[in-house]
């Protein structure tokens, strides 16, 4: 982000300089607004009675009244200039800062050498402006307090270096406040924009993570609760009765599979939603040629399998209408195939959620119809690591 001054300073990742501006406006109210405003830089107009002591000692009556007046009118205008320039408000502070030099320059008429003590308020405004015009000014602040002791006869006709090495360091320590300011301002809207950010990620993932326990577990109890009627219609009580007890213990298992997902503990092996998913397959009457063993997979990529095995089973009752269904397992990837219509599972958040979850471990989704059917293949590839937060990546996927 680039300020006023023209300089830059680093943002962290994902934060843009909009999530700061309602900081800077929030700083500017502070610096603005009652008491605040005049508190601490109202503090070190201390300095200004210097030329308050030499327009007592050196003015009277009508010049001193004037000489007086010059001070107060520049404090104030300082104090109300202040807040204008920080707070990005140049259609105000330009003209107050047009009249303080004004002020500087009348009071030189007054208080002679002493007035150069203004320069050090204007180095600070001229700092607080932000502007691309910052060390210019200073500059020739800096320059004025060095030249016009020398050129004015009254004033001593030498270099006072006194006063240029006070604009110098007094803008130098402005510079490192308003740049701590920055800093600090840019941390707090980076700690905001991260919080923000991770209750929006904890929400994807426990939409993601009900839209996948609820979608697998329901779709299941929903086939094996009609396979039960059917038995029961036939006469087949026994049967019927075994359905319904396996509908019964899915009901539970995914009540704590919900629980345990808002937890953020998901307990997902490749092993068990096979030998869910032939159950699931066989009450939806689909013949399932499923892996007998899952030695051959990276035990690394057990559970985000576990997911996909998942999610495509559920697809496969859901949508495919298929007869039969074959997974088959790689090292690092995992295919899942039917004879269905194919097709119908192309949208939706399952995938979507899926997508996700290979992407974090940097690999890819690859959803296609076949003829006939539909097949759905994840893989990883070789040397892939899983992002920090494990719910973000890029993802390729074949159309």
């Amino acid at each position: 982000m680039t300020t006023g001054d023209g300089s830059r300073y680093a943002l962290p990742a994902g934060v843009s300089p909009d999530a700061i501006r309602p900081d800077l406006e929030r700083v500017a109210r502070i610096w603005g607004g009652g008491w605040g405003r005049l508190l601490f830089p109202g503090f070190w107009l201390v300095y200004l009675g210097a030329a308050i002591d030499h327009v007592a000692r050196h003015q009277h009556g009508a010049n001193a009244v004037a000489g007086f007046v010059i001070v107060a009118a520049f404090a104030i205008s300082y104090l109300v200039a202040l807040p204008m320039g920080w707070g990005g408000r140049p259609e105000l502070f330009w003209p107050l800062y047009a009249l303080c030099i004004a002020l500087t320059v009348g009071e030189s008429f007054y208080a002679g050498k002493d007035a150069l003590v203004f320069c050090v308020y204007l180095a600070v405004l001229t700092i607080a402006s932000r502007s691309r015009f910052t060390r210019p000014l200073v500059a020739a602040l800096i320059v004025v307090t060095i030249v016009l002791p020398r050129v004015i006869p009254s004033w001593g006709g030498k270099i006072d270096w006194n006063q240029p090495l006070t604009v110098l360091l007094v803008s130098i320590a402005m510079f490192g406040f308003f740049k701590i300011v920055q800093s600090n301002i840019a941390l707090a809207a980076a700690r905001a924009e991260v919080a923000r950010l991770a209750a929006e990620n904890e929400r994807s993932r426990i939409a993601r993570d009900l839209h996948d326990l609820l979608g697998h577990s329901l779709t299941a109890i929903t086939v094996k609760a009609g396979l039960a009627r059917r038995l029961a219609e036939r006469g087949e009580a026994e049967r019927s009765l075994t359905e319904i007890r396996e509908v019964e213990a899915l009901s539970r298992r995914t009540l704590a599979d919900v629980r345990a997902a808002v937890a953020g503990h998901r307990d997902v092996t490749l092993v068990g939603e096979l030998a869910t998913g032939r159950e699931v397959l066989r009450a939806a009457g689909i013949v399932a040629e499923l892996p007998g063993s899952v030695d051959v997979v990276d035990p690394t990529l057990s559970e985000l399998f576990g997911w996909v095995v998942r999610e495509g089973i559920t697809n496969v009752v859901r949508h495919s209408q298929a007869a039969h269904c074959v997974i088959s397992l790689g090292t690092r990837h995992v295919r899942i195939e039917d004879d269905g219509r194919g097709g119908a599972a192309t949208a939706g958040n399952g995938l979507a959620g899926l997508r996700e979850r290979v992407a974090a471990y940097g690999g890819t989704v690859e959803a296609r119809g076949t003829a006939p059917g539909w097949r759905l293949t994840a893989s990883v590839p070789q040397g892939a690591t899983r992002s920090r937060d494990g719910d973000t990546g890029a993802v390729a996927v074949t159309p």
